[in-house]
């Protein structure tokens, strides 16, 4: 039988409480203005369903596990005010994905005030998509060079590959033409290619 997870008393770490499965039946769009409106077990619901896709989102966006598990907190702390201003004009799940993007934007705006450098960008699953039989240092080589990407580039390549959005749902999430996302695509391999042929890998 499925179970709703309540957010514990300290943190935003999903724990078991009494099933309730009419909840986990309910649309998103239903639950979301209960939770806004201080419904604890439609946001427990909530939480129980996206939890996984929003740490999975922060991980392909920050490339530490640490700083995604830091980054899901936040957003789920932040998320009972968020959903006050969720107005059902896009999918819950592409405004969810627009709240993880802007939290992660934050980090790094924070963390460049502070003078940290950025975390390495993580074993990226677009190494596994360009070449099945990638090496491991293949897959390190390109793990450093989306490091080197604009964050802008960076963040549209998660979402297309990483979280398999078509470029038009990606424009929707970051607020862009979906020619934007197309042009970006496109300049990441580009760059990639030229940043390859630079260290004599091409």
């Amino acid at each position: 039988m499925p179970e709703i997870f309540a957010l514990a008393a300290k943190d935003c770490t999903p724990t078991r409480v009494e099933p309730i499965v009419m909840l986990m039946d309910t649309p998103d769009d239903t639950l979301a203005p209960l939770a806004a409106a201080g419904d604890r077990a439609a946001f427990a619901a909530l939480l129980a369903r996206h939890y996984d896709r929003i740490f999975r989102l922060a991980f392909r966006l920050t490339g530490s596990r640490a700083e995604a598990e830091d980054l899901t907190q936040d957003i789920c702390a932040a998320l009972p005010a968020k959903l006050v201003g969720y107005r059902q004009a896009a999918r819950f799940t592409t405004w969810l994905y627009r709240v993880t993007v802007n939290g992660a934007h934050d980090r790094r705006r924070r963390a460049a005030t502070r003078g940290r450098a950025a975390d390495g960008w993580g074993d990226w699953e677009l190494a596994r998509r360009a070449e099945a039989d990638a090496t491991e240092a293949a897959q390190d080589w390109l793990a450093r060079t989306m490091n080197r990407l604009p964050a802008e580039l960076r963040d549209t390549v998660a979402l297309t590959l990483g979280e398999d959005l078509t470029q038009a749902e990606a424009a929707e999430v970051l607020g862009v033409s979906e020619g934007t996302v197309a042009w970006r695509m496109s300049e990441v391999k580009k760059r990639l290619r030229a940043m390859a042929r630079a260290e004599g890998l091409l």
